[in-house]
């Protein structure tokens, strides 16, 4: 179920069988010479997609812009402040704990959203025990990195190596090529990518990164590799979310 295909009266109705829902989270940022600027976005809402239809759980709309000040270098990059990323995901949680929800899996597709998201669930749980609003004390809540997923984590070293790399991956770029083939880049990669430097602000990392990419080589990506990259982090995913709704 996705929220903003339901009525109000689905919602309720949903409600008295589950407090849980799975909110995407990812970017919209530079990925390379060859990626989608929106393939952290477009990660997260799939797979979530796909783990709401194993779970029977309802999903809410992607919050597609994230933390990415790092790659505003970059054209096509949009950014969150950090501070203003927390002020929306406190914004989010409030509406929704009123409504009666009180766990809140994200699927996170981006790596820089991960210490936002938990400043952001610590100032929650403060921020709604404050409003008094009802079932406060029960809100939890979960950022789960598909990027991370062991089976993932484990496919991507067996295909790729040392080429995966930490950003403009060849599994995200997979993924992407999996779900939109119409949209794949065929560009020459003419040079190996940097890695190894400590991020700082976006003029530095363009510096150090000039084409945007981290130690990796996603001209190693295929559809098919994307398929199985999907396929993994539902599964995976999905044994997650169960074990997160069953938890005290």
């Amino acid at each position: 179920m996705l929220l903003h295909l339901c009525t109000w009266t689905e919602v309720e109705a949903y409600l008295k069988q589950s407090s849980g829902i799975i909110l995407p989270i990812g970017s919209t940022e530079q990925h390379g010479p060859t990626g989608l600027i929106g393939t952290d976005a477009i990660c997260a809402e799939a797979i979530a997609k796909g783990v709401g239809e194993a779970t029977n759980a309802l999903v809410g709309p992607t919050i597609n812009v994230g933390m990415a000040l790092h790659h505003t270098g970059f054209p096509g990059t949009i950014s969150l402040q950090p501070s203003t990323l927390i002020q929306l995901v406190r914004d989010y949680l409030s509406s929704l704990t009123r409504a009666g929800f009180t766990k809140f899996f994200f699927i996170n597709g981006h790596g820089g959203n991960i210490a936002t998201l938990k400043a952001a669930f610590a100032e929650s749980y403060a921020h709604l025990t404050d409003l008094n609003i009802p079932n406060a004390e029960h809100v939890q809540c979960r950022v789960a990195n598909w990027f991370t997923c062991a089976s993932v984590y484990k496919l991507a070293k067996e295909l790729y190596g040392n080429q995966e790399g930490s950003h403009a991956t060849p599994s995200e770029i997979a993924v992407t090529q999996y779900l939109y083939p119409e949209s794949i880049k065929d560009i020459p990669l003419l040079t190996s990518a940097a890695s190894g430097h400590t991020i700082y602000g976006a003029v530095d990392f363009r510096r150090r990164y000039p084409d945007g990419r981290m130690g990796s080589n996603p001209s190693l990506a295929t559809p098919e590799h994307g398929r199985q990259f999907y396929e993994l982090s539902v599964k995976e995913l999905s044994s997650c979310y169960l074990e997160f709704l069953s938890a005290d």
